[in-house]
């Protein structure tokens, strides 16, 4: 796999949101909302709904919350008609950045997007300028508590894993982006702690930044997206310096 140490990219996301828990209860009740409207309320009957849930409680949102959301989402009483809109640019240096959105007002989301990257060192690029560089793959994170490579290797490809990648902490199993969610439930029948179970998309080639205001712009400009309410998701090829 890519060896890039995609899990130092999830724990600085999940950092960033752990210190304002209401975003990440905002961006996850958004994407269950369209679900729901997508799919119904029933998470035995809609696997999104089901990937949904399995990732709000991921990120500790409490159980009320979710039944809320669903209940409001089936209701009809959540008014605001969703969209999701893809934005793509470049980052300090040239890194390739690729925004995911859901949004209630799309002028507003763009206006802010291009700001932030304007303000950054950046600026924003045609619908295809890079996403051509980023493939779309299923990318699921096991907790490593003294795991057994040779069996979780077994385990993973029974599960429906592709490939895989163990560190200290974790493992990182690489499947097709559709079957994310069979593979986190099989995963989680052996026992296994799931941290992520997601579909990511994946860059083919990754770009380094060497000056430190390069470097300060980028992490201001990822920190100042994933801020954004309406912002669900944001890819870049930047291989970022492993944590001290």
């Amino acid at each position: 796999m890519s060896g890039h140490s995609k899990w130092n990219n999830i724990k600085r996301k999940k950092e960033a949101t752990d210190a304002v828990k209401g975003k990440i209860f905002t961006k996850i009740g958004r994407e269950m909302t369209v679900v729901v409207r997508e799919g119904g309320p029933d998470p035995n009957n809609n696997s999104k709904l089901r990937d949904l849930i399995a990732k709000a409680k991921a990120n500790n949102v409490p159980n009320d919350n979710i039944d809320r959301i669903i209940k409001k989402a089936a209701g009809g009483e959540d008014k605001n008609n969703y969209e999701n809109t893809v934005y793509e640019g470049y980052g300090p240096n040239g890194v390739a950045v690729i925004v995911e959105c859901l949004t209630d007002n799309r002028n507003r989301t763009a206006g802010e997007v291009r700001h932030y990257f304007d303000k950054f060192g950046g600026n924003l690029g045609a619908v295809g300028c890079v996403s051509f560089m980023f493939s779309k793959k299923g990318i699921v994170i096991i907790e490593n508590t003294g795991l057994d490579e040779d069996k979780v290797m077994d385990d993973v490809f029974e599960c429906g894993g592709d490939d895989f990648e163990i560190s200290e902490e974790t493992a990182e199993i690489e499947c097709a982006p559709e079957n994310v969610g069979a593979v986190r439930e099989a995963l989680e029948a052996k026992g296994y702690k799931v941290l992520s179970a997601e579909a990511e998309l994946i860059p083919s080639t990754y770009a380094t930044l060497t000056d430190e205001e390069h470097i300060k712009k980028m992490n201001l400009l990822l920190e100042h997206l994933e801020d954004n309410d309406d912002v669900q998701n944001v890819y870049h090829n930047w291989e970022m310096p492993e944590e001290e």
